[in-house]
């Protein structure tokens, strides 16, 4: 009975039924949001929400009796229990923000497309490299903001009156969101040579170190994908391998 209830969750229908149904409930979220829809027709959008709810438990209720424990060796299986548990949690005040939480179950439409489940195996897959990125990132930021702050904190304390408000304004800088007109040209109003500091940071940090976060992502999706198609070749190559020994047996017996 297991084994039918699970090759039953398996079909393709289903799974389609589902991220429809997942799909939806993001749109009745969405639509939660918005007070002239929800005086004209809120009971029935809590309604339709109640009914997505109840096809999420079933179908949570529906794997925990196929798969038993090995339910829980996977990383979606857990997420989608996680989030149908918070949706189960009484709407007071305190937990109604995490009930929200529960749109976040349109990521799993990343595990049916091919495409959009390379790009996240190739962002998993560069995690390691970026932690050493973001580590240096952090370096020449705590070192421009001690130096943005003993430079400029007397004149402009809004921007770099401490390593915070440093910290916030070459992030802004470094984003290159109105860095020019709106902080670098009046600092340097009053401090011309102010360029030799902001220029090599824009250099280092926009340039460079944002660029190399980028190398490391799309290196890693390159190996994923060639990854895929050495298992599709091998996968081809099996099956050419069992066809040829089939038809060896059948002249052998002749």
């Amino acid at each position: 009975m297991r084994d039918k209830v699970a090759a039953f969750l398996e079909q393709a229908w289903v799974t389609n039924f589902i991220i429809g149904v997942i799909l939806f409930n993001a749109v009745l979220l969405g639509l939660e949001t918005s007070d002239a829809v929800m005086a004209a027709a809120g009971p029935v959008i809590l309604a339709l929400d109640s009914l997505c709810l109840a096809i999420f438990v079933l179908e949570i209720a529906l794997k925990l009796y196929a798969h038993g424990l090995r339910f829980f060796k996977s990383g979606w299986n857990i997420f989608d229990f996680v989030i149908v548990g918070i949706a189960l949690v009484p709407a007071t005040q305190g937990f109604s923000v995490l009930r929200a939480l529960r749109i976040l179950r349109v990521l799993r439409v990343i595990s049916a497309t091919p495409r959009l489940r390379r790009v996240v195996e190739g962002f998993i897959t560069a995690l390691p490299g970026m932690g050493s990125v973001f580590l240096l990132m952090a370096l020449i930021f705590y070192i421009g903001a001690v130096m943005a702050t003993k430079l400029f904190s007397d004149a402009f304390p809004e921007w770099f009156g401490d390593l915070g408000r440093s910290a916030y304004s070459l992030f802004q800088i470094m984003t290159l969101e109105s860095w020019s007109m709106g902080i670098v040209r009046p600092v340097m109003e009053v401090f011309p040579w102010a360029w030799a500091f902001f220029v090599p940071f824009i250099m280092v940090t926009t340039f460079a170190v944002v660029n190399l976060l980028v190398g490391l992502i799309v290196n890693s999706m390159q190996d994923a994908h060639a990854e895929e198609s050495n298992e599709k070749t091998d996968a081809y190559r099996d099956q050419v391998l069992a066809r040829l020994e089939a038809i060896e047996k059948r002249l052998d017996q002749r």
